[in-house]
């Protein structure tokens, strides 16, 4: 067996899943920098907080626009710039974890559009979800229902390749079964603020738009749409 001694030890991120992890990380950066004193004087300390304010999704005003049936661009936009902001350093890594794991590799089969469909989409869909189940206050913001986003399309490329094997396509299902099999649990003991909502939103986004998004997906569509 032959080997290209000139390929990488491991295999290179695709180019849209570092350009989304960039812009969370620097986002971040931006907020220790601060808090730090290392940037922006005294009132720097207040950044993340101000941030949160300005771009985190907040639920009295989506339900504004609903009741007075008014798009206003300052509270829309919160629809798709929530996942950039985060409460703290550790709830940024662990949300850059999974998009970097599973972005990965949804990214080795889906286009670079497709994975920046998936990732807005899905924050689209969980803010929507989550704006639509609850009457709350609790400020929906981080990169979680993206991520889940990609946990979906993940899920996807699983249930489609156990196809005609005999293991159940249900097992596909383990992953999102197990991640929220423990938000219950995290619920029972610390009481649940409802996010839970828009990650099963963002994931169920991902899931079915790679029916469409994936490598052949729109041509399926079509041809079925013809056989009709």
């Amino acid at each position: 067996m032959e080997h290209d001694h000139n390929a990488p030890p491991v295999n290179p991120l695709p180019p849209v899943i570092v350009a989304l992890s960039l812009a969370i990380f620097a986002v971040e950066l931006v907020f220790q920098a601060g808090a730090a004193g290392l940037a922006g004087g005294p009132g720097a300390i207040g950044w993340r907080n101000e941030a949160l304010q300005d771009y985190g999704f907040y639920e009295p005003l989506f339900d504004w626009m609903v009741q007075n049936r008014v798009l206003r661009w300052e509270y829309a936009y919160r629809f798709f710039t929530y996942p950039f902001v985060h409460g703290s350093f550790t709830q940024m890594v662990f949300a850059l974890v999974f998009i970097l794991a599973l972005g990965k590799m949804v990214g080795e089969v889906f286009s670079p559009l497709a994975v920046l469909v998936i990732f807005f989409a899905a924050s689209f869909a969980g803010a929507l979800a989550y704006g639509l189940a609850w009457d709350t206050r609790i400020m929906l913001y981080g990169a979680f229902p993206p991520a889940y986003g990609f946990i979906g399309a993940f899920t996807w490329m699983l249930w489609k390749s156990l196809a005609g094997r005999a293991e159940s396509r249900l097992s596909a299902f383990r992953l999102i079964g197990f991640l929220m099999g423990l938000q219950l649990l995290w619920g029972l003991v610390f009481g649940s603020s409802g996010l839970w909502v828009a990650d099963l939103a963002g994931f169920a986004t991902g899931f079915a738009l790679s029916f469409l998004l994936a490598p052949g997906g729109w041509q399926r569509l079509v041809a079925r749409m013809r056989q009709r």
